[in-house]
């Protein structure tokens, strides 16, 4: 699928903005300075996800449907986490007494903010790739992580790099054989190779002796193109070492955390662009075929 920069920066920077706030709520060594860059980041990333649509000032109507829409429950959990934070801010800031359960009501609304951005993909059946319980997880372990660099100690960050490696390394490995495992075909779109759908082919090869479009169109640009770097071992690599390996072993060489921070975010960004440039849309049996990504 196509990779929207404005989303792929929404979710990182987001991400780390709620996971630091909601860290400085619980009161886990949070100075002025933890605060700021929380809400630094999380505003960056809200203007971010703005260019994604097409007319902007239409955004508040994204508040409308939360009864039934991720979407709209990310727009309401967003705002009233900035909210309720806002008092246990400005009196770190001010020097003022610590307002916990302003902070703790905080915490709890940034990682909700964060579960219903992971779920906006994760609720997507036609995307066998992002309908696992293993998304949202993820997306609060990079929240987590990210969050852990200007608060805790380094060598707390430094461990949660690491168990966020490898879990961006597992994440990858379990979409491929979920994938390989569903045997979604041609096949077993129509009924009629056999397989999994008990079609009438006999196991019979399906394929289309047609292309079914004669040149681009909407779905073909947003669910069924991706980049030949869909799959491939050294892009995946490089996430994990940027996300998890390369933060850690600067934090513990003793560099500024917000360098650290920086390189972690330079790799969600890139484990991001994989996570939306591999995964495929079932239209893409149609116009395709199959949906495992290409190795490059």
């Amino acid at each position: 699928m196509r990779a929207a920069p404005s989303v792929i920066l929404f979710t990182t920077l987001s991400g780390a903005g709620f996971g630091t706030l909601a860290a400085a709520g619980l009161g886990l060594g949070a100075g002025p300075g933890a605060w700021l860059a929380g809400y630094g980041l999380v505003l960056a990333g809200l203007t971010a996800s703005a260019f994604h649509l097409a007319h902007p000032l239409r955004a508040r109507f994204a508040f409308r449907r939360w009864r039934t829409s991720w979407l709209s429950r990310e727009a309401w959990g967003a705002v009233a986490a900035l909210v309720v934070l806002a008092p246990p801010a400005v009196s770190a800031l001010l020097g003022g007494p610590d307002l916990r359960l302003f902070g703790m009501l905080g915490a709890l609304l940034c990682l909700a903010t964060v579960v219903a951005t992971a779920m906006i993909y994760a609720s997507l059946r036609a995307v066998p790739r992002w309908h696992h319980g293993s998304v949202p997880l993820l997306y609060l372990a990079c929240a987590a992580t990210g969050g852990s660099f200007l608060i805790a100690p380094p060598g707390i960050s430094a461990l949660a790099c690491l168990a966020l490696g490898a879990a961006l390394a597992a994440f990858f490995g379990l979409g491929d054989r979920r994938i390989a495992a569903l045997g979604l075909t041609r096949a077993w779109a129509t009924g009629l190779g056999g397989g999994l759908g008990g079609g009438l082919g006999g196991g019979a090869e399906v394929r289309s002796f047609e292309l079914p479009r004669s040149g681009p169109s909407f779905v073909t640009r947003e669910l069924v193109d991706r980049s030949g770097a869909a799959g491939s071992p050294l892009w995946r690599g490089l996430a994990v070492l940027l996300a998890g390996v390369a933060p850690a072993g600067l934090l513990l060489w003793g560099l500024a955390p917000g360098f650290a921070l920086g390189v972690h975010l330079c790799g969600i960004a890139l484990s991001r662009w994989l996570f939306f440039t591999e995964a495929t849309h079932v239209a893409a049996l149609y116009y395709r075929g199959e949906l495992q990504p290409r190795r490059g």
